[in-house]
């Protein structure tokens, strides 16, 4: 046939090419780091990106604990647990989170505070669970992914 085929291509998961990026979070605001960060992780700067597969790249954040907040947040914002109990909800606020990435039980390259802002970015999904496993958040500059080759990005030149 010799007409032009106007139709769609999506790609699958075995076309993807899953990069793996780098970014500083020094001097930071964390609501709009992690709004670009949600881009990327559900791959939203490629053109071959598809809702319903997961396309975006592995981001790792280095200098967690440089990242900011405007005005009084990291005090006065509450965010709320709720075990479904009497008695069980919990207050806890960024700065109590903060806190707690530098415990040692945590497991390295999962921090709360960036966990948490960043679910409410993804899809409430199976797709967007599997994508915040492709978040890697560390408190200092140094990362282990050093064998996969991350290529630093500046998140400023992002839209």
């Amino acid at each position: 046939m010799d007409t032009i085929s106007y139709r769609t291509e999506f790609p699958n998961a075995q076309q993807v090419t899953h990069d793996w990026v780098v970014i500083d979070a020094t001097d930071q605001v964390l609501g709009r780091l992690c709004a670009k960060v949600a881009k990327l992780l559900r791959g939203k700067y490629k053109p071959s990106y598809s809702p319903n597969t997961e396309c975006g790249d592995n981001v790792i954040i280095i200098n967690a604990d440089k990242v900011r907040l405007t005005g009084k947040k990291m005090t006065d914002h509450v965010y709320l647990n709720y075990s479904g109990y009497p008695g069980g909800q919990k207050e806890l606020t960024p700065e109590v989170l903060m806190k707690k990435s530098f415990n040692k039980h945590i497991k390295p390259g999962m921090h709360p505070l960036f966990i948490r802002v960043m679910k409410g970015m993804l899809p409430k999904n199976r797709i967007g669970r599997r994508l915040i496993e492709n978040m890697h958040v560390y408190n200092g500059s140094e990362h282990p992914h050093a064998a996969q080759t991350p290529t630093v990005i500046d998140i400023n030149k992002l839209k």
